[in-house]
C-alpha cells in the first residue's frame, strides 16, 4: 500500500465501500462520515446448513451490480462524485472476497478513481466509533469469523485477547444447525429469540484462558449432550440456547473487563454481527456500570457486515494519504487487526 498526498482544500470526501467477506454483500457510500446509502443482500441457506465459499461467491456475483445501482440511487450520487473506491481486502472467505474485489477493481478503473484495500476488522471499529461517538474505547469485536478484544495504542489497534480456536458467532451458528434453527434472517438472531424463552441454565464448560477464550470445547460438549437432554425432557431447545448464550457471553464480558482494567478505560464498544445481541449488550452494561464505565453498541444496520463500514474506514485512510495500487489490490483470508497502521489517529488516540 502506498501513501500519497491527498488534499481536498475543504471539499467533502465521498467514498464508496464494497463488502463481501462472508454471506453478506453490501455496498455503502460515505461522505465525510455521513452515511448516504448502505444497501445489503444476504445469502441464506436452508436450516441445518452453513454457507460454502463457492456458493456464496456466486450469490455475490449475481447481486452485486443491482446493489451497486441501489447504493448510487439511494445516495443520489454519480460516479463523478466518488473520490475513492474502497473494498474489503480481508480477512474473510477467499472466493467471496475475490468476487467483490474484482468488481471494486473494475469500477475504480472505469471511473478513474483511486482504489483502497481495507481491513474488515478496522471497518467494524471505525464504523462503530463514528456511529456511537465512542472516543477511545476497549473494543469487543464478535462475529462469525472473529472474536477479539482490542484497544488502540501507538498507531495500532492492539489485540489484548482473542479466541484460540473458533469464533463465538461460529459457535452459535453451528449449534443452530444441531437444532435445525432457521438461517433467516440469521441463526444467531434466532438463537437470541429462543434464549429469551429459556428458563433452565445448563452447566456448560467455561473456556477462559487468561485473556483468550476457547469455544470449541463448549460446542463439542453441547452438541454431544443436546439430543439426550431433549429426549429425556431435562431441557428444552430454548433452555439450551439460553445456557449457551449465557455461558459464552459471560466469557466475553470477563476478558473485556480485564482489558478495560489494564487500559484504565471507561468505554467499551461492541462491534461485529454478534454485537447486535441485546443480551450481550445487557451483560456488558451491567459490568460497565459496576466500573463506572459506558457501553457503546450499534444496531443491525452497522453491527452486521455492511458496505458503509468499509467506506468509513476507507474515508479515514484516504484522507490521511493511503491508496492501493492495482498491483497490490489482492485479497487475503488472513489479515490481522494489528497489521494496519492507524495513520488517522495520533499516539494518544485523537483524530488527525
Amino acid at each position: 500500500m502506498e501513501k500519497e498526498s491527498i488534499t481536498k482544500q475543504g471539499k467533502a470526501i465521498t467514498v464508496i465501500g464494497f463488502e463481501g467477506s462472508a454471506n453478506k454483500l453490501g455496498i455503502g457510500i460515505i461522505r465525510d462520515g455521513e452515511v448516504l446509502s448502505n444497501p445489503r443482500h444476504t445469502y441464506i441457506t436452508p436450516p441445518g446448513q452453513g454457507f460454502l465459499p463457492r456458493d456464496t461467491a456466486k450469490h455475490h456475483q449475481a447481486h452485486i451490480l443491482d446493489i451497486l445501482q441501489q447504493a448510487l440511487d439511494i445516495a443520489k450520487v454519480t460516479p463523478e462524485d466518488i473520490d475513492c473506491v474502497a473494498y474489503t481486502k480481508g480477512p474473510g472467505m477467499g472466493a467471496p472476497l475475490v468476487s467483490v474485489a474484482v468488481v471494486a477493481r473494475t469500477v475504480a478503473q472505469l471511473w478513474n478513481k483511486p482504489l483502497l484495500g481495507v481491513n474488515h476488522c478496522i471497518g467494524h471499529i471505525e464504523m462503530g466509533r463514528q456511529v456511537t461517538g465512542a472516543v477511545n474505547p476497549v473494543v469487543l469485536y464478535v462475529s462469525g469469523g472473529n472474536t477479539q478484544v482490542i484497544a488502540y495504542q501507538l498507531k495500532r489497534y492492539r489485540i489484548f485477547g482473542e479466541t484460540i480456536d473458533i469464533a463465538v458467532g461460529n459457535c452459535l451458528d453451528r449449534f443452530a444447525r444441531v437444532l435445525k434453527i432457521s438461517n433467516d434472517p440469521s441463526p444467531g438472531y434466532n438463537i437470541e429469540q429462543m434464549a429469551k424463552k429459556g428458563e433452565k441454565l445448563i452447566d456448560l464448560p467455561y473456556g477462559v484462558k487468561g485473556m483468550d477464550v476457547s469455544f470449541s470445547g463448549i460446542l463439542s460438549y453441547i452438541e454431544d449432550v443436546a439430543q439426550t437432554l431433549l429426549d429425556s425432557k431435562q431441557a428444552t431447545p430454548e433452555d439450551l440456547c439460553f445456557s449457551l448464550q449465557e455461558t459464552v457471553f459471560a466469557m466475553l464480558v470477563e476478558i473485556t473487563e480485564r482489558a478495560m482494567a489494564h487500559c484504565r478505560s471507561e468505554e467499551v464498544l461492541i462491534v461485529g454481527g454478534v454485537g447486535c445481541n441485546e443480551r450481550l449488550q445487557e451483560m456488558m452494561g451491567i459490568m460497565a456500570a459496576e466500573r463506572g464505565a459506558k457501553v457503546f453498541a450499534t444496531d443491525e444496520r452497522y453491527c452486521i457486515d455492511n458496505g458503509a463500514m468499509i467506506a468509513q474506514a476507507g474515508y479515514e485512510m484516504f484522507r490521511t494519504g493511503h491508496v492501493t495500487t492495482l498491483a497490490d489490490s489482492w485479497c487475503t483470508q488472513r489479515y490481522r487487526t494489528d497489521e494496519v497502521e492507524v495513520t488517522w489517529r495520533d499516539d494518544a488516540g485523537e483524530p488527525i
